[in-house]
């Protein structure tokens, strides 16, 4: 898979009450817990948050990630800010941030932790560079998880709704997800982060692509 194809998934197509929508998204709980993308996430952050730092999810879907941070006590509810074209989860913390909408309509909020987990892989060069440049000043960190695109991910993929009995959305938008996926330094090249980012990537053998960016001046 040398090149990266992004196309529609069907559950961005689907209301957010449509019956398929709702098993779609209780499957994307099994596929991070597989992937490891919350523990990861939740990890690497206490490694390099500072307390009183407020973090934005982009893409924040049901909300689960944020949640899991405020309720494991790394951050305040008021230091959650969340992005995404779905409504308000009812779980939501009081007093953290719930903004519906197109990420590109909106400026980022002046926070220090950008979030994103399955998410980035949705988007276009060009689209990826414009949020590299919208990136906001304060911005610190950067904390990614997204497909990783290699043959071998798509067939555990394959193995994996199988033996999970997974909704067919999930295992259609799965495979257009690994196609649409990244390697090596692609995130941070569509990016475009200069040099006072601090970057890493690597993938991981249960097919997560996990990239850190640190600005360091």
């Amino acid at each position: 898979m040398h090149t990266r194809v992004v196309e529609p998934e069907l559950l961005e197509a689907l209301p957010d009450d449509h019956p398929d929508a709702i098993c779609a998204r209780q499957d994307l709980l099994l596929v991070n817990g597989v992937m490891g993308n919350h523990r990861w996430i939740e990890r690497t952050l206490r490694q390099h948050y500072q307390p009183g730092w407020r973090i934005t999810e982009i893409g924040a879907g049901d909300g689960a990630l944020s949640r899991r941070l405020w309720q494991s006590r790394l951050c305040e509810a008021r230091d959650l800010h969340a992005f995404d074209l779905a409504t308000q989860p009812a779980a939501w913390p009081v007093g953290a941030v719930w903004t519906r909408g197109n990420l590109f309509h909106h400026p980022l909020p002046d926070t220090e932790v950008l979030l994103a987990n399955l998410f980035l892989h949705h988007f276009e060069l060009p689209q990826l560079r414009l949020l590299g440049r919208r990136l906001a000043p304060r911005t610190r960190l950067i904390l990614a998880a997204e497909p990783a695109r290699y043959h071998v991910h798509s067939l555990l993929g394959r193995i994996l709704c199988i033996l999970t009995g997974l909704h067919p959305v999930t295992c259609y938008d799965m495979q257009v997800s690994i196609r649409a996926g990244f390697q090596g330094e692609e995130l941070r090249r569509s990016l475009g982060l200069g040099p006072e980012w601090t970057c890493t990537a690597e993938a991981r053998p249960f097919g997560s692509y996990r990239f850190i960016a640190r600005r360091t001046n």
